[in-house]
């Protein structure tokens, strides 16, 4: 195989609004922070560790005005596209370098009110009774035997 692949796929929250730039020839484009968790357990203090990885997503003309319409902090949505770095000069003079995803396609999955929603739903669910004594229960072996950083 002599050829190379440059694709990106990440399913993440919106960490800001999308800010649009509109360009002289009727062009536009988007852009977005993406927040994606990497969540597992330490094996030596087995506590819970959590990072978020900070993305920079770009979305160009029709998509970019969709996700401006549809698209708010904190929705979760599924981004496809590729990495792209460019080269730019700060207020300084000084050349910096940003990677960014260049979207190619996107799928919303959920809005924040509705991941929310889905929140309160289950943690009031899990909820005992106030006739029932409250006691606090060992994590089952399914949750204790993530081993994957993922």
């Amino acid at each position: 195989m002599s050829g190379t692949l440059n694709k990106v796929m990440l399913i993440g929250h919106l960490g800001d609004e999308v800010k649009m730039h509109y360009f002289e020839g009727g062009g536009c484009v988007g852009r977005f922070p993406l927040a994606t968790n990497e969540t597992y357990t330490n094996r030596q203090t087995n506590e819970r560790v959590t990072n978020t990885e900070w993305h920079n997503i770009v979305v160009r003309n029709k998509g970019a005005e969709i996700c401006e319409k549809y698209l708010s902090k904190g929705d979760k949505v599924y981004i496809e596209g590729r990495l792209k770095t460019r080269k730019w000069q700060d207020d300084s003079g000084n050349e910096r370098y940003s990677t960014e995803i260049q979207c190619t396609d996107f799928t919303f999955l959920t809005t924040k009110k509705e991941s929310e929603q889905n929140t309160q739903a289950a943690t009031s669910t899990r909820q005992p009774d106030s006739n029932q004594q409250q006691s606090v229960s060992e994590p089952t072996v399914e949750e204790n035997n993530d081993d994957l950083p993922f």
